[in-house]
């Protein structure tokens, strides 16, 4: 009986260690700044050139029905590194919620965190204490430095969104600018690859997040003469744009090359994603709806892959939604770390689908946004905001915008209409009862705040 005792507790010891190798494995977040959801081949685009992204994602598990868990940059971050919903952490814009013409808001918006509380358990803290030797490489827009929040080495990081420019003096960004006209994106791949190649002794974690492609738009000068005699497609033409594209798929190229000549490649997990979608007035995610800042799928719809050698089958896809959420718990589960006493995740760990191919059960997706965010288009819900106070759920195929101004509703079923043209709110109103319910309950859950202040100096229908 003691022996059936002790193989049995070996059977589950194992089975919850499936995926912590007795050597544990380097990994990598590849995190592209503004990159839209077909703004790559691997996900269908016949304009940007990404042979050396798409190779790596072919050799994984491709998501079509992934996330960020906000529609712009600092929020999707926070959220990824913190594994929290925005709520959480407070964390909705960059800079200041009162954006845009105050005669324009009818709400008084929420107040914005500009940084992340320093109290907030980071994953590179995590894989520090337990061993890893940790490297932020790119953008960091979290806080001063990312030093502070477990990192070992800052190549690039710190408050600052994007650079002034590309090209020597790179300005905001703190790097030595070389004597020489070297693109941003190239020098930060050059620091990059110096760190890999002293990883010797630990397992290291790579949190690569070029400042490519957020703006400025800028050419990579070699690349442009392509560009600008190739056939658009799908509403994606911007040549300067495209050479951005396509030298940031240049330079992680050259990161998997050295993994692969140091033999570390096939031991390292590698999940790439963007922190929110494509700015609409560069680059398009046809047939999905609107861009950056927004809520529909355009603005919130991201590529993702999973890469780890003989641990994810080749070739493989899934449509389950997922989110950058999922980063933090799925990280833990490969390296074979408990999550921390009293941190508090919002997503789930993808490990089982990634390695298994099990099946998860449905579960939904959340965003909250109580600001205000300008700069509207034609695809947006008005000329002047991308985005205005709301909440929105997806649940299986069906997705619910709730916006606080007027209670309007948008319901959209995403199997028939991924592109959000048919609101469905009025013919399907149980559908759009029982989602509000799970979006309330959730906001109550985190302690989501709505704002339900009138703004005075609100001009009604100013923007009609």
């Amino acid at each position: 009986m003691q022996n059936l005792k002790y193989l049995s507790f070996i059977l589950v010891f194992l089975s919850v260690s499936t995926f912590a190798q007795s050597k544990k494995p380097n990994i990598i977040v590849i995190m592209i700044d503004d990159m839209g959801w077909r703004d790559v081949g691997f996900m269908g685009s016949k304009y940007y050139e990404t042979p050396n992204i798409d190779a790596l994602a072919s050799k994984g598990m491709v998501f079509t029905d992934a996330y960020a868990s906000a529609a712009n940059c600092a929020p999707s971050r926070a959220s990824l590194m913190s594994g929290q919903w925005t709520p959480r952490h407070g964390i909705y814009t960059v800079g200041t919620s009162a954006r845009g013409q105050s005669r324009d808001r009818k709400l008084i918006p929420i107040k914005n965190n500009e940084y992340i509380p320093k109290d907030n358990l980071l994953i590179p803290k995590v894989l520090r204490d337990a061993g890893y030797i940790t490297c932020h490489a790119g953008k960091w827009h979290l806080s001063d430095n990312p030093i502070t929040h477990g990192f070992d080495v800052n190549i690039g990081g710190n408050h600052a969104g994007n650079p002034g420019s590309y090209y020597p003096p790179y300005k905001k960004v703190p790097l030595e600018a070389p004597t020489d006209d070297k693109y941003l994106t190239e020098l930060i791949m050059d620091r990059t690859l110096d760190f890999v190649k002293t990883t010797n002794k630990k397992p290291f974690f790579l949190y690569y997040s070029p400042y490519a492609v957020h703006t400025p738009i800028q050419s990579v000068k070699s690349l442009l003469s392509k560009y600008d005699n190739k056939t658009p497609w799908n509403g994606q033409n911007n040549s300067q744009y495209a050479t951005m594209v396509e030298n940031l798929d240049i330079q992680i190229g050259r990161l998997i090359t050295v993994l692969r000549t140091l033999n570390k490649l096939e031991n390292t997990l590698v999940l790439f994603s963007s922190d929110n979608g494509g700015v609409y007035t560069i680059t398009k995610q046809r047939p999905l709806r609107a861009g950056k800042g927004s809520y529909y799928e355009g603005g919130i719809r991201e590529p993702l892959f999973a890469f780890w050698h003989n641990q994810i089958e080749a070739g493989t896809k899934s449509d389950y939604p997922v989110s950058n959420l999922d980063f933090y718990p799925t990280i833990l589960e490969a390296a074979g770390i408990n999550v921390p006493m009293d941190k508090v995740l919002d997503g789930q760990s993808i490990m089982p689908l990634l390695v298994q191919g099990k099946k998860l059960k449905e579960r939904p997706l959340f965003w909250h946004f109580p600001i205000y965010l300008e700069s509207g288009n034609e695809d947006s819900q008005d000329p002047l905001f991308r985005c205005r106070p709301g909440s929105a759920i997806r649940l299986g195929n069906w997705k619910l915008i709730e916006y606080f101004e007027n209670n309007d509703f948008e319901l959209y079923n995403l199997k028939n209409d991924i592109g959000e043209r048919i609101n469905l709110i009025n013919s399907h109103p149980n559908k759009a009862q029982k989602l509000l319910t799970i979006l309330t309950n959730w906001r109550k859950e985190v302690n989501a705040v709505v704002p339900t202040e009138l703004n005075p100096k609100y001009v009604e229908d100013n923007y009609n």
